[in-house]
């Protein structure tokens, strides 16, 4: 399954031009690069992907519509799944986005 070329949009809006936001595809989906570290992704199974760390990880994956994301069978710690409910809404998707980005700023630029 290709990655929902509507919801891409939405994310790539949600960076809002950042000049240091690099685009690639990988993995059947498409991820955001910040300074080169991936901060969130539309993925080719469904949904998005959103990168924020260890610190705040069990908080945020209480949230509507966060999940653990599994890859290959290994929960990914750091990195949340978000479903529909997460992704409802344009304001609630640029709030995950926003995270995304934030926890990339902190990470050595590559």
């Amino acid at each position: 399954m290709a990655y929902d070329e509507a919801l891409a949009e939405r994310i790539r809006d949600a960076f809002d031009n950042r000049p240091y936001v690099v685009e690639r595809k990988m993995f059947g989906g498409l991820g955001w690069m910040v300074h080169g570290n991936m901060a969130a992704a539309a993925l080719g199974s469904g949904g998005a992907m959103v990168r924020v760390g260890k610190d705040d990880y069990e908080d945020l994956i209480a949230e509507p519509g966060a999940e653990p994301m599994v890859m290959s069978g290994r929960t990914m710690t750091g990195w949340i799944r978000l479903g529909d409910d997460a992704c409802a809404s344009d304001v609630e998707l640029r709030t995950w986005i926003g995270r995304g980005i934030a926890f990339a700023e902190t990470l050595p630029r590559k």
